[in-house]
């Protein structure tokens, strides 16, 4: 006899419950616990005796003469960069974004090219009808490419379906919509995301058969269910852009078989997703070179560089609270910029508003950019052009001291790229070569009272002329 239990099981974390509260106790997340019924087996209590027939794990010696995991290249190469060099067969991606990001266009067009490659690919939609799909695949150009479709959410018949036909690639959209029917609970839930998530993963590394899974989104971006998901998964990827620029960015937070932090940069059209061989050209597209508060940032994206524009504006404050407002950067970080001009170079911003925008919508997280962070803004409180055709990085130290980046080779050769000729920069131990090395005036700094006085110098230089 079927024994069937309630339990609630918090959405954040999937702990379950025996009675409904307000907070979970085990992540403290509110109105998170969710009513589920699960089948908890027979009534009966004897153990249950070992199969005679069952067989021990089988040990493995570390080295092997079969050759490495082979690696689907899709064509698509702002994809396979991300992936590490291409889709590893057996692999299992997590895809996330939000709402209309382009996922769904994303690896549709990576399905069509792997198609067209030769690849037996299979298209699985729970959330779109098979005429849906086609529409756009004609909207993309794509129509014409092999690739089997089929609109399911039961996990059994996708599997029995997927075990007939055999693919090397299968795209599952979306798994929020799956449900097991060995679970009570509703498709979307903490348990079915997990339940099918755990069997696709395990098709795909029996059949050695690359899957990839498209991820709903929280309020605060996280992939939606349990967080054991990500772990199950060999690459978690994110899809992100802002509605207002017509580019995105494809992020890599955890991969198996390649370098994480790697981006790949694509730009929405009316035909679906292009890519963009040179970022930075398009985030520094219509950037005047006499604008006050700007600085152009060399920074690091993986194994990337871009360079991207810094605005900053200083305005007092209307209401006598000043306000900080950041988009693309990180907001402690912006305070401790402040407090390190304020402290080590007397730079007053209580009652001042500060603005910080990280211009064409791109997120930065690297150290780096504390000091073009501080030059855009000592460029604004001054009203002041920082040099021109000049980018700026650099890390600030609480001290006020400038310290030393990696790779700063490769943020040169980019800035030479694109006709930069000046770098400010901290000291470094190879500076000397590194400026034979280019065509570019280096300015080396050490402490950040060595900035404000160079965009000093340079307010003089331009008053003189």
């Amino acid at each position: 006899m079927v024994k069937l239990a309630t339990l609630y099981v918090c959405q954040s974390c999937g702990v379950s419950h025996g009675k409904w509260s307000g907070r979970c106790e085990s992540c403290g997340g509110w109105n998170s616990l969710v009513e589920e019924t699960i089948d908890t087996g027979p009534t009966s209590t004897k153990p249950r005796a070992r199969s005679k027939t069952s067989r021990g794990v089988a040990f493995h010696d570390l080295q092997s003469s079969e050759p490495p995991l082979p690696r689907m290249q899709t064509g698509i190469a702002e994809f396979d960069r991300v992936c590490g060099g291409g889709i590893v067969a057996g692999s299992a991606l997590l895809i996330g974004g939000d709402p209309g990001i382009g996922k769904s266009t994303l690896l549709l067009q990576a399905a069509s090219a792997l198609a067209k490659s030769g690849a037996k690919v299979a298209y699985v939609s729970g959330e779109e009808a098979i005429d849906q799909v086609r529409i756009r695949a004609r909207r993309l150009g794509i129509a014409d490419t092999h690739v089997m479709l089929a609109t399911e959410t039961a996990l059994g018949p996708i599997l029995d379906a997927l075990k007939h036909e055999k693919p090397d690639f299968v795209v599952i959209d979306s798994i929020q919509t799956l449900w097991s029917d060995a679970l009570g609970a509703a498709p979307g839930t903490v348990s079915q995301v997990r339940a099918c998530a755990q069997e696709l993963t395990r098709f795909a590394k029996k059949r050695n058969c690359a899957v990839a899974l498209v991820g709903h989104v929280t309020k605060d971006g996280q992939i939606a269910g349990p967080r054991v998901v990500e772990h199950m998964v060999d690459s978690v990827l994110y899809f992100e852009g802002e509605r207002g620029h017509q580019f995105r960015i494809l992020r890599a937070v955890k991969n198996r078989f390649g370098p994480t932090d790697e981006i790949g940069v694509f730009e929405m059209s009316d035909a679906g997703l292009r890519e963009v061989a040179n970022p930075s050209a398009l985030f520094l597209d219509g950037r005047e070179d006499c604008a006050t508060g700007t600085a152009v940032f060399a920074g690091l994206e993986g194994t990337r560089p871009v360079l991207t524009e810094i605005q900053a504006l200083v305005a007092p404050a209307a209401f006598g609270t000043p306000r900080r407002a950041v988009v693309g950067w990180d907001n402690s970080r912006l305070a401790m910029v402040l407090a390190v001009l304020e402290t080590r170079c007397g730079f007053s911003f209580g009652g001042k508003d500060v603005y910080l925008n990280v211009a064409g919508g791109l997120k930065i997280s690297e150290p780096a950019a504390d000091l073009a962070v501080a030059a855009a803004l000592v460029s604004s409180a001054l009203d002041v052009v920082l040099p021109p055709k000049a980018v700026v990085f650099g890390e600030i130290a609480l001290s006020g001291d400038i310290r030393p980046v990696s790779r700063m080779a490769a943020r040169l050769k980019e800035a030479n790229k694109l006709g930069f000729t000046t770098a400010i920069g901290p000291v470094s131990r190879n500076s000397k070569e590194t400026e034979r090395n280019f065509d570019c005036t280096i300015a080396k700094l050490g402490k950040l009272s060595d900035l404000i006085d160079l965009i000093d110098t340079s307010e003089s230089i331009a008053a003189r002329e």
